[in-house]
């Protein structure tokens, strides 16, 4: 499979390298705030994945979870990165958690946004791969605005909506994707299509850092919960952030998101570069 998906990069390419991955219905451009943040101090790459921003139309099986994680080694290949520090949000983060298991040679350390290892129940996940179908088919087939409506509605995102303006600019954001492009994405790469990671995260091998908004009970108990299963996972509750932590705690995210890096370089050692 060829390296298909658009990519950002900035910083300093002898730099640690920094891999970031975005959520459903995001792109490579929510990263740009935090990468400059992160100055000469790392080499940053932002893609967009399949279906999102400006990577559509790509094979069938870049849309699964293990066709998507193929075509992001590609990339890291076509740019001379053997092994980044990987930061996913939601989707992205159950991304980087799949590459850091699958592929524990491409991964320095990972940095996990309100970010889930999946479903552990099959009849869960089979009620959520219908649940996604549904939303899938009014993707293709509905009001794109009414979707994205509807879909920042959910309690979820309720603390991102306190603030209409930042609101605003997301759902802007948003409706720069292909609605069809989107479906394809949900189908291949929901929550329900993903295989539980659960049972394998004893075996995680590199530092991880699950980050939640205090706000974000649900998340907050699973970043939690994954911190006792293995003790090279630290689990982080940003104060004030919810879901969208990031977003609604950018200086806060960019200052945990900095020390994690830095403690990963550290770690390495000059004469052992993260990329």
């Amino acid at each position: 499979m060829s390296p298909d998906l658009h990519y950002e990069v900035s910083g300093d390419h002898l730099s640690p390298a920094v891999l970031f991955l975005h959520g459903f219905m995001g792109s490579s451009a929510d990263w740009r705030q935090v990468m400059g943040t992160m100055g000469d101090r790392a080499y940053c790459i932002a893609v967009d994945l399949p279906g999102h921003g400006t990577s559509p139309g790509l094979a069938a099986e870049a849309y699964t979870i293990e066709g998507c994680a193929r075509v992001v080694v590609n990339t890291l290949d076509l740019l001379e990165v053997e092994h980044p520090v990987i930061v996913g949000y939601s989707m992205g983060g159950r991304l980087a958690l799949y590459l850091a298991l699958r592929y524990p040679e491409r991964c320095a350390g990972l940095f996990l946004e309100s970010a889930s290892p999946g479903l552990e129940n099959p009849g869960e996940r089979a009620a959520r791969r219908a649940a996604d179908e549904s939303k899938a088919k009014r993707l293709e087939s509905g009001d794109f605005e009414v979707f994205l409506r509807d879909w920042y509605a959910q309690p979820l995102f309720a603390s991102l909506a306190r603030d209409e303006g930042l609101l605003w600019r997301t759902i802007e954001a948003r409706r720069r994707n292909d609605p069809g492009e989107l479906a394809r994405s949900l189908r291949g790469m929901g929550t329900g299509s993903q295989p539980s990671l659960w049972g394998e995260l004893e075996g995680l091998a590199v530092p991880a850092l699950a980050v939640a908004g205090e706000l974000d009970d649900k998340y907050a108990a699973i970043s939690s919960r994954m911190a006792g299963i293995n003790p090279r996972i630290e689990s982080v509750v940003v104060p004030g952030a919810g879901h969208t932590v990031r977003a609604e705690t950018p200086a806060g995210y960019a200052s945990v998101l900095r020390r994690f890096v830095d403690g990963l370089s550290s770690t390495l050692g000059e004469t052992e570069p993260v990329s």
